[in-house]
Formats: structure tokens, sequence, C-alpha cells
């Protein structure tokens, strides 16, 4: 009964990933997009992350948002925004995000990314 629990919950987790993936994916790109983004993660996220295209993060040791899309596929963190963004480091808290947000926060990254590098 244990196995099952299990496959369903991944399943339920796959089919919720698949799902998310397709809202993404089929969001148009407007420049109201993005600004809806930048104003998301400015009352979330500013205090400690820079969101511009320059700028050093207020804190140190977060990341500047413009660096994510080099480090992680943009699809991947959509799945994470949905799901609950956690670090190993006690500062930062949970942050959750609607399926509403999700497309504006990643049409924001994707428009003052840094170019990814080629491999």
């Amino acid at each position: 009964m244990k196995i099952r629990s299990q496959i369903f919950t991944v399943l339920c987790a796959a089919g919720f990933a698949a799902a998310l993936t397709g809202v993404v994916a089929a969001e148009p790109k407007s420049p109201e997009l993005a600004v809806a983004g930048e104003r998301i993660l400015s009352e979330k996220c500013a205090q400690c992350h820079a969101l511009g295209k320059t700028g050093s993060s207020p804190l140190a040791a977060a990341p500047p948002f413009r660096s994510l899309a080099a480090k992680y596929p943009l699809d991947h963190l959509a799945e994470a925004l949905a799901e609950g963004i956690t670090t190993g480091h006690p500062d930062m808290p949970e942050f959750v995000f609607s399926t509403d947000e999700i497309p504006a926060i990643l049409a924001y990254i994707e428009d003052i990314s840094e170019p990814r590098a080629a491999k």
C-alpha cells in the first residue's frame, strides 16, 4: 500500500509539473507581463536580490535574478516557484507563487537575463 501511495504522489507531481509547464508555455509574452513580474519580485524579493540588468544584490549571498536563467532552465524554475522556493539558508523564507504570478515572474527574469554561456 505504501508503494501505491508513493507512485500516486509521483504521478500527481509529474502531472502538476506538466500542467504548469503548459500554462507557462501558453502564456503570451508581453511587456505588461514582464512589468507585472518585476512588481511581484520587487515586493517579495528585492530586499535581498538584485532585480535589474545591473547592480549587486543587497544580500551578498543572494544571486541577482539576471543570473538565474544561466544556472537553471526557466521551466524548472517555474515548477520550483509553484511548489515553493526553499534553500538551506536560514534567512530565506519559503515562497510559493500562484499560477497567475509565475508566467509574469518568468517573463521578467527572461527579460533581464544575462546571455547563457555556450557549452
